[in-house]
């Protein structure tokens, strides 16, 4: 052959590169958007945490003797101090555009408060709500010490200086994971309206922007206002031509758009402040069993935190900042206490999935939103419009920002060796393991009005009953202890486990961009620095 040479070799096809930071996101945390814009998606972010804020009061009161007033009042209260405590986390704590909410995480404490014998005595239902009400308050000021004493004090910090990539794995896919009960299932309960907008902020999210290219971010960043509107005003029709009356009960109260009762139960203005039910009770077994399902909720929120920081397109949280995040979590949970919101804090999973589908990151944003929060709480009729949204609707939207958070956490892959043992194995028996074990307890659960621990003591079997029911807390702890314990010495084993990538962000002073997305505003660094 004229001219010959060898052939050309082909080319080997090359893996994805590792990124610290996700490169597609359009605004991070120290990036806002334009002012119109900023406060549309601050909006955004107050519907998406309505849900948690109006099923947990919508549960719960009623099973403690409170109305529709009531139930109007503890809302009120719930939205009130999520705006707060989210000015709080998002000023002074982690510095993330983290939103501060309710917590389904309390919920089974919360309901072994309400079914205690001693209220039983109390025949007035409104007199009862008041007394479990201060009972629950009095648990969560307790239980508040242990992630403030955890987090300013910096022992968080030492605990999560052991942390790598593939522990957090599945810790925080978990975290979103772990939630999906609360989706689908929800759907079902209504799925003539579920179905639709789960199908509908799909299409609208993910194909419109490919469909119609208007070189806005229109469809995508703001779906949620569109579907909700759509299918709520489809919902209002379906309620007002009949199509529920003569249904079950159940049905109506899942369906009906005017079933809710909050518009008329609650005030026009109103300022919650502390102590409104009264002064807080406190019990040894309740509190010491609310302190347990603190330290839970204090482990879901650090990866609920990692997969926020994630999705802003920070750098990975020095340990400093995660610790600090957590002691102003414990804030949250005393402020929840100190004004009786029925249930404790902690980092919402749905808006750190909010953040994914938008890819808005901005720290303005989700200040903005805590401002709707507060101005909604205090406008009492108009901020109960806005939670009269059917359970259903939410729960479609939950199908999408649980699933966003879940592969938030296996994005942490990328920086583990798949191709050892070792990872396969912690990988795949703390996962396996976190459905597992909750899967037992809850099924344990349902079938027996009580868990698989059924002593004398309601508060020491809350506190062995409510770790192994969470999901992201039993695959967390397991692969945290694995990961640590496992022939760790091996310097070969901790590039496969990720941990050297980790270790660039162990100091927050060595890297400029950890400065400048987690440093206190107003030069407060020097008068708090950080733990």
């Amino acid at each position: 052959m004229a001219g010959g040479g060898a052939p050309a070799k082909a080319v080997e096809p090359q893996p994805h590169p590792p990124k610290e930071q996700l490169p597609n996101i359009s605004y991070c945390i120290t990036s806002p958007p334009p002012w119109p814009e900023a406060i549309l998606l601050g909006f955004q972010h107050y519907l998406v945490m309505l849900g948690t804020t109006v099923i947990i009061p919508s549960s719960l009161v009623p099973q403690m003797g409170g109305g529709n007033e009531e139930k109007a009042k503890v809302i009120q209260t719930l939205l009130f101090v999520a705006g707060l405590n989210t000015l709080l986390q998002s000023l002074f704590g982690s510095r993330l555009p983290a939103v501060i909410g309710g917590s389904y995480t309390f919920v089974p404490t919360t309901i072994s408060i309400i079914l205690a014998g001693r209220f039983s005595d109390t025949s007035d239902p409104v007199e009862r709500f008041k007394r479990i009400m201060r009972a629950i308050q009095g648990s969560l000021i307790v239980a508040s010490t242990l992630q403030i004493v955890l987090g300013f004090s910096g022992l968080w910090r030492n605990v999560t200086r052991f942390l790598s990539p593939l522990s957090v794995v599945p810790l925080v896919s978990l975290v979103g994971f772990g939630l999906y009960e609360f989706g689908f299932p929800g759907v079902a309960k209504c799925v003539e309206i579920g179905l639709p907008q789960l199908i509908l902020v799909v299409f609208v999210s993910q194909y419109m922007p490919h469909v119609i290219k208007s070189g806005k971010h229109v469809f995508d960043r703001f779906a949620v206002i569109f579907t909700v509107v759509i299918v709520w005003i489809y919902a209002h029709l379906l309620t007002v031509g009949g199509a529920y009356n003569g249904k079950a009960q159940k049905t109506q109260i899942s369906c009906r758009t005017d079933r809710a009762g909050l518009i008329d139960a609650a005030p026009w203005i109103r300022v919650p402040y502390p102590f409104q039910w009264g002064a807080p009770s406190f019990d040894a077994g309740e509190a010491f069993a609310m302190m347990m399902t603190s330290f839970v909720a204090l482990v879901e929120s650090t990866g609920a935190f990692i997969a926020v920081s994630r999705y802003a397109s920070a750098t990975p949280m020095p340990p400093s900042i995660l610790s600090r995040g957590v002691g102003w979590q414990g804030v949250a949970i005393l402020v929840s206490g100190l004004f009786g919101t029925v249930n404790g804090s902690s980092v919402s999973v749905e808006n750190a999935g909010l953040l994914a589908l938008t890819r808005v990151g901005s720290r303005r944003v989700v200040q903005i939103s805590a401002g709707f929060m507060i101005f909604f709480s205090i406008l009492g009729k108009f901020g109960a419009v806005f939670a009269s949204i059917p359970a259903p609707i939410i729960a479609a939207l939950y199908c999408l920002f649980f699933a966003y958070v879940g592969a938030g956490g296996l994005s942490f892959l990328q920086f583990c060796n798949l191709n050892s043992f070792r990872t396969k194995f912690i990988l795949g028996f703390s996962v396996f393991m976190g459905l597992s074990v909750p899967q037992y307890f809850n099924e344990y659960t349902a079938i027996n009005g009580y868990g698989p621990v059924h002593t004398g003591a309601r508060w020491f079997n809350d506190i062995v009953n409510v770790p192994l029911s969470s999901e992201a807390f039993v695959a967390g702890c397991l692969a945290y202890f694995l990961d640590n314990t496992l022939h760790r010495k091996d310097s070969a084993i901790r590039k496969d486990r990720g941990k050297h990538w980790w270790d660039k962000f162990r100091s927050f002073k060595g890297d400029s961009r950890s400065e400048e997305f987690y440093s206190l505003p107003f030069n407060l660094n020097k008068y708090f620095p950080s733990v």
